[in-house]
């Protein structure tokens, strides 16, 4: 019987190819995008899941509870020491403190090979392998960063460096201060891990190569770098621990520090999603894009019924002669549901190789590391019967049961009319689920459009274009002096500056405020951006009283922002010449620069100021003549390799790493825009199958009409009046939900755009005019058709 039904199924759908095509167009995009975003999603989910002790290990977290709460995933430099020596709560714990961007080179190679390496290096305690599981491929877990100066490395960079050669016992030098010997190699990193280190480092060794980090002693700074992982002892619950964490700063904290320090445990599953402690993605963004999936492939699967509903008077005589014939119901239900498993199968099909082949796109595109082995995917095994079957049910189903139902005698008649074929009243609202979810996504679209286009043109208060800066390897004075007369002689360098930091940037440093004669610290942190007398004109800020700094190679002065000056309660030129306490360093207020956005537009403008600190310089920043930039970069290399031989000479624009702060967003940008697309094919595809019906329900109608003396124009009315009813209720629906759901999305902004009536119009008219080209080469068509023709149809 199954057998007979296969057959019958394939000679139908290859009798009807226009409906097969179409509708396995229509399966095969909306498939293609759910098995992308199940993928995508089941990666995050996916993210440190392997750690067999994955649900007794946290991380120690740090909330600086100032005016408004600041939260860190790291911690000052002993608070994992302490946690371990205090309590008995912990069967592991390990710091490790991470530095990206670092330089590695092969001291003892014959041509003293240097690397780059972006995601930097770790250097972690012993039991940081104990606690997270990544296997050592050689090497002894127990013994490894043991001993001072030695190191781990993946298999992958072990390669990279040395080849094929053995590199146990071989030296690395880390920015060459430091050498270290390789004592064990780990197995390359899944991708699924948010610890992308590829080279760990003795913990013993970090007092030499960063003082501030090794110092157990330094309670009052913490980084983001800096952290602690706690594997908690089987039935410690993580409340237990947390309630000792509240009288953890008494200990080690003395007056208003005491409440303004305060420690808690941060599950490791939690650590991806977080936003607050630099979570890669979060759980509401994981949500929109399952709902995303959910929406494309009801698109495709109503746009099924629609098709298929609409394809089935003309298949009513089929259907009476069948159960005249003595084919029951159920037989030509289960008959109809095979062909729809059959078209569904193709697209399920297509879909993957779809996928497989621009795979590579995709995954440069949307950064994503989705493997292209789906058939060792055991989540993936599970997942595409399950929607195949889902699918064939959604799409199938309810034709199939109209179609069963035909009376015999009336099919045979040529009786049939669209109020059996599940009438006209269903199609429009199958029509009007779909446009409502492609304005939906059109509507999403334009927004973070919009937003991502006022984060590059909106003024951040200083200039970014055309300007470079380089990580400086050391910062000793002559070099640096020399290096900026070299760079300041050459054609097409407008101005040299050395700084810790572009005036906007992540990961900032933050410290304590006394002004002036008041006793008591403030209530909140000031940025401190380090900078030289050019600061200020080679990256165009605006000094809106007072003067600038003067030369100096130590704190002497200091420059604030606005912000900072409001904040202490004082006019702009009250500030002028009082004495600020900023990092324990005293210095005047000389002048006061216009607010500048300091970090991305997620947040807020922060109290700021700048200051001469020499010995806290890494970076210098070269403005240069847009229309030379080319040859000035090439120029910039001979000088820079003179100065440091030893190191690799990279460049970054500012305006790439601004860029990089919405990184996030523009990828969302990129997967609403590719939905959006989709979903508007989709449902272009219905709306062409409900105008077919349409035209061939009024063909006797049309021919009246024009017979009585209706214009082309008119014709095209009486279908386009239809549909502009059907956008303008699909818009009725859509415009509050994509209003509540995109403002949603733009509180994460602290500086956005407004929704205005403009986006909602422009969202209408994308809409209108899609539904227009698709519904008018068929309405043409039959405007144009002879009425004589038209009334000898019926």
């Amino acid at each position: 019987m199954i057998r007979n039904y296969w057959k019958i199924a394939i000679r139908s759908l290859k009798r009807n190819k226009v409906y097969t095509l179409t509708n396995v167009f229509g399966l095969t995009l909306g498939i293609t995008c759910t098995i992308f975003i199940f993928s995508l999603v089941k990666h995050h989910l996916n993210v440190d899941t392997f750690h067999t002790k994955k649900d007794r290990i946290y991380r120690i977290v740090t909330e600086d509870h100032l005016e408004q709460t600041v939260y860190s995933p790291g911690g000052p430099p002993p608070v994992g020491k302490a946690f371990r020596d205090d309590y008995t709560f912990a069967e592991k714990v390990a710091r490790v403190f991470v530095r990206r961007e670092r330089m590695i080179s092969l001291p003892l190679s014959p041509d003293k090979q240097k690397f780059q390496v972006e995601e930097g290096i770790a250097f972690a305690e012993p039991d940081f392998f104990h606690i997270l599981d990544f296997p050592l491929a050689r090497g002894n877990k127990n013994t490894v960063l043991t001993e001072p100066k030695t190191a781990l490395v993946t298999e992958r960079i072990a390669k990279r460096f040395f080849g094929e050669t053995d590199p146990i016992g071989k030296i690395i030098r880390l920015d060459n201060k430091l050498d270290f010997r390789i004592d064990g190699i780990l197995q390359d990193l899944p991708e699924n891990t948010d610890r992308r280190q590829e080279i760990y480092l003795s913990f013993s060794s970090l007092k030499d190569y960063n003082p501030w980090a090794g110092n157990d002693d330094n309670w009052l700074s913490y980084a983001d770098e800096m952290q602690s992982f706690v594997l908690l002892k089987p039935g410690i619950s993580p409340a237990k621990v947390n309630e000792a964490f509240r009288t953890f700063s008494n200990k080690y904290y003395e007056g208003d520090y005491v409440k303004e320090y305060q420690f808690r445990l941060q599950p490791l599953s939690d650590i991806h999603f977080n936003p607050d402690f630099d979570g890669k993605i979060s759980k509401t963004n994981l949500w929109a894009l399952s709902l995303i999936a959910i929406f494309l492939i009801i698109t495709a699967s109503v746009n099924f019924v629609n098709l298929a509903t609409a394809q089935a008077l003309n298949r009513a005589k089929e259907i009476g002669i069948r159960k005249t014939l003595g084919s029951f119901r159920n037989q030509l239900f289960w008959q109809f549901l095979i062909e729809t498993a059959l078209i569904v199968l193709i697209a399920m099909i297509l879909a993957l190789t779809l996928l497989y082949w621009t795979l590579p796109f995709v995954k440069s595109l949307f950064e994503v590391p989705i493997t292209s082995n789906f058939f060792q995917d055991n989540h993936l095994l599970l997942f595409l019967p399950l929607f195949f079957l889902l699918i064939t049910f959604l799409s199938g189903a309810y034709p199939g049961f109209i179609l069963a139902g035909f009376q015999p005698v009336l099919a045979l008649k040529g009786k049939i009319s669209q109020r059996h074929a599940g009438g006209f009243s269903l199609r429009r609202g199958l029509v009007v689920t779909q446009f409502t979810i492609s304005q939906l996504l059109i509507i999403g679209t334009l927004v973070v459009a919009y937003q991502m286009q006022f984060t590059r043109q909106t003024d951040m208060g200083f200039s970014k274009d055309a300007i470079v800066t380089l990580s400086l390897p050391t910062n000793e004075k002559s070099t640096l002096s020399t290096l900026h007369s070299e760079f300041s002689r050459l054609a097409g360098v407008e101005k040299v500056s050395f700084c810790t930091q572009a005036p906007a940037s992540e990961g900032s440093s933050s410290f304590e405020i006394v002004y002036d004669t008041r006793t008591e610290k403030e209530n909140y942190d000031v940025v401190f951006r380090g900078g030289d007398e050019q600061y200020l004109s080679t990256f165009g800020l605006e000094l809106l009283t007072g003067r600038n700094l003067y030369p100096s190679d130590t704190v002497r002065e200091y420059l604030i922002n606005e912000t900072l000056a409001k904040k202490l309660g004082v006019s702009n030129e009250g500030v002028i010449g009082k004495n600020a306490l900023i990092n324990d360093t005293k210095g005047t207020i000389v002048g006061v620069v216009k607010d500048f956005h300091n970090q991305s537009f997620h947040t807020g403008i922060d109290p700021l100021c700048i200051t001469t600190q020499s010995n806290w310089y890494n970076r210098i920043a070269v403005k240069i003549n847009p229309s030379d930039l080319r040859h000035t970069l090439e120029a910039l290399a001979p000088v820079w390799k003179e100065a440091f031989p030893d190191h690799v000479y990279e460049y970054d624009f500012l305006d790439e790493q601004i860029a990089r702060f919405y990184e996030q967003d523009y990828r969302i940008l990129l997967l609403i825009q590719t939905f959006a697309g989709i979903a508007i094919i989709i449902g272009c595809l219905g709306l062409y199958g409900l105008v077919s019906f349409m035209t061939t329900q009024k063909t006797k109608e049309v021919g009246v009409r024009k017979v009585l003396g209706a214009s082309i124009r008119n014709i095209l009315w009486l279908y386009g009046k239809e549909f502009a009813r059907l956008l303008l209720i699909a818009f009725l629906i859509a415009a509050p939900v994509a209003w509540w759901i995109m403002n949603s999305w733009l509180e994460n902004f602290v500086y956005r755009i407004n929704i205005s009536a403009g986006i909602f119009i422009m969202a209408v008219a994308i809409t209108s005019v899609v539904a227009t080209l698709t519904v008018g080469y068929r309405s043409l068509k039959a405007a144009l058709m002879n009425p004589v023709k038209s009334l000898r149809t019926e």
